[in-house]
């Protein structure tokens, strides 16, 4: 028996059935930005291009997405996105508070931003960032279902993947007008020992939303601090070669 369970894990192995993760660096930060904001196209990207840093933007068509193009991407710079190498996640299409939806509106919801992606030659997200940070059990069985591999709520913690749901993702840092660089860096030091910190941002800056906007200047100091640690900054799907859900 027990050599036929050696054959067998030898013969997975050999067809990639079976995935080993890599150790988790020490300093690994994952950056997310939330809300579909024109600033992730026109400051946020450029700027984390010149650092080398990955990223994820979770796109949602709420608030005033459809008719306030000044304040909103358009779903040609969501594209623009992805071609220069960031992921793009699923944040809904109406950024409806998972707890107020019954299972069908969520995922008709979470469905209606992967048509989009296909439409415009995005691959399909498996990322998804839940609005408002508020989550249940049937959100989970949603997500499941639809192949997704990662989904960031809320919180003040690093992901700890040998305790942690990987579709109930915490974040170390919540970036908002009173988040200071101090925060930043303690959130930061957070990433080690197999923990990733994970953070979150809106606008850089956010007009429409001032209540979790980033000022471009605190923002560039979070990212030279970043670079001075020699943080590995990445996407969240970027987790899979260090966490397997």
């Amino acid at each position: 028996m027990i050599c036929r369970r050696v054959f067998l894990w030898l013969a997975l192995a050999a067809i990639g059935a079976i995935h080993a993760a890599e150790p988790i660096p020490d300093r690994t930060v994952v950056l997310t930005f939330d809300d579909s904001v024109v600033s992730h196209a026109t400051f946020v990207a450029p700027l984390l291009k010149t650092h080398g840093f990955g990223a994820t933007f979770f796109i949602t068509e709420g608030f005033e997405f459809l008719d306030d193009k000044q304040h909103y991407m358009t779903w040609q710079q969501i594209k623009g996105l992805h071609d220069a190498g960031f992921e793009i996640g699923n944040h809904t299409r109406r950024h409806a508070a998972v707890p107020r939806q019954t299972p069908e509106q969520l995922d008709a919801d979470i469905a209606h931003i992967e048509e989009q992606c296909a439409k415009h030659g995005i691959p399909r997200p498996t990322s998804f960032c839940y609005p408002g940070y508020r989550t249940n059990s049937i959100a989970l069985k949603v997500l499941t279902k639809r192949g997704y591999r990662y989904a960031r709520a809320g919180g003040a913690q690093a992901y700890d993947p040998k305790k942690g749901n990987s579709l109930l993702l915490p974040q170390a840092f919540d970036g908002k007008p009173a988040s200071t660089l101090e925060q930043f860096k303690a959130a930061v030091a957070k990433a080690r020992d197999g923990r990733i910190a994970i953070m979150t941002f809106h606008g850089v800056p956010d007009i429409k939303h001032p209540w979790v906007n980033t000022s471009p200047e605190k923002f560039e100091a979070y990212l030279r601090h970043l670079n001075k640690q020699k943080c590995h900054v990445i996407a969240l799907r970027d987790l899979s070669k260090y966490v397997d859900p």
